[in-house]
């Protein structure tokens, strides 16, 4: 087999970079180890920045998420029991956030890329890149019994934190920077309304909460847990009374609660690797890096990283500009660290932390009311939750 672009990864990141690059002519074929039903199966961010809406219309498949996605003009913050309004489409112009579950977006690229006869390996197995430092690179996989080999031109390292595409790349060339939180998000998701028509960050001296949801009828909820707790742990009511606890008065009165659909725990942690990008192996989302969820940052970073490896590539088979690939980490490791400063922000400010003292409470503290307080402080925060700007390949 032979395509231009080999791409590792069927989620929401390898899939956008499929469709947009099919929609250009260019050729590339996905490689998945989990089958389709795995994929949409994994429960995960729902909040869409601006730029990765204008992305998903650009690659023709937003119809859905236009029809069904939530648009949100600001957000919640719950500070004990006072609630701060952050006005995002005033403070930034007009920009707004959409709210629209990555399922939903990761079924709607599937249904696109079969509808046009685009080529997806699923279930996958002992898949490897090959010869990235030259000009003829590729990819060898089993599927069904049978041992493949895709040449390619270039390969899109699209498979998350866990897969095959960073491990490919020798340790000695790569620059690891990490931080482990000493806590995780327990998730709920339930077909109840919503607590509140906007998203709501809560922070409290039992530790941090957040309201959000997928639709009008369906809510998604997290708590603030220490690390190494067990879900089975905790039961719906436990969790419903110690989310009524976390929230203002006036919030945990309308809060309706019902039985989960599913519930989880995530651990928090800041990872970013550098170089991302090794020869003809670009690296995308979290296979090269992963911020904490408070942000809403991190499914938006990935679509930052196939935009601006989309456009590259463009301009290579348009123009041959192959000049700017050399520049791939460089652009994206720019908005990946603004990205990633703003979500440990977000992450120090909301929640408590067990090695915290009183000096270092008391600075959180002023810090806190110092933006929530001023109209600078709030664009600050309006800014970065809507997404920086991509930058301009030239």
């Amino acid at each position: 087999m032979r395509t231009q672009v080999a791409i590792i990864g069927a989620g929401p990141s390898g899939l956008l970079l499929g469709q947009l690059l099919h929609n250009a002519g260019i050729d590339n074929v996905i490689i998945e180890r989990q089958t389709g039903e795995y994929v949409l199966g994994r429960i995960r961010a729902g909040v869409l920045e601006q730029g990765m809406v204008d992305l998903l219309r650009q690659a023709g498949v937003s119809q859905r998420m236009d029809a069904e996605g939530l648009v949100h003009a600001g957000f919640e913050l719950a500070l004990d029991d006072r609630q701060v309004h952050i006005d995002l489409k005033g403070l930034t112009g007009g920009k707004t956030v959409m709210v629209y579950g990555q399922t939903e977006v990761t079924r709607d690229l599937m249904d696109a890329r079969e509808a046009v006869g685009a080529q997806t390996h699923y279930s996958a197995s002992n898949v490897q890149p090959h010869d990235m430092k030259t000009d003829t690179p590729y990819v060898t996989f089993d599927k069904e019994g049978e041992s493949w080999r895709l040449d390619c031109d270039y390969i899109a390292g699209c498979d998350g934190f866990h897969g095959v595409a960073r491990q490919s790349i020798p340790s000695d060339v790569l620059k690891i920077f990490e931080r482990v939180y000493p806590f995780g998000w327990l998730g709920v998701l339930a077909d109840t309304p919503p607590v509140n028509d906007e998203l709501v960050y809560a922070r409290h001296e039992r530790g941090f909460a957040l309201c959000s949801q997928r639709s009008a009828s369906r809510s998604r909820y997290y708590l603030q847990v220490p690390a190494g707790e067990k879900v089975e742990d905790w039961s719906d009511q436990r969790f419903w009374d110690e989310l009524k606890t976390r929230l203002p008065t006036a919030l945990a009165e309308r809060l309706v609660t019902g039985p989960s659909l599913e519930k989880s725990i995530a651990p928090l942690r800041s990872f970013v690797v550098e170089p991302m990008q090794y020869g003809r192996l670009f690296l995308l989302g979290d296979a090269a890096h992963i911020v904490p969820p408070t942000g809403a940052k991190g499914l938006n970073l990935a679509a930052s990283d196939v935009s601006t490896l989309f456009t590259m590539l463009c301009k290579v088979y348009t123009e041959g500009r192959t000049d700017l690939l050399e520049r791939y980490s460089e652009v994206c490791l720019r908005r990946i660290w603004k990205a990633e400063r703003f979500s440990w922000w977000m992450t120090s400010m909301l929640h408590r932390f067990p090695d915290s003292d009183g000096f270092s409470q008391r600075i959180t503290d002023s810090e806190l009311a110092y933006f929530v307080d001023s109209e600078a402080g709030r664009t600050t925060i309006a800014e970065n939750y809507v997404g920086l700007p991509y930058e301009a390949i030239e």
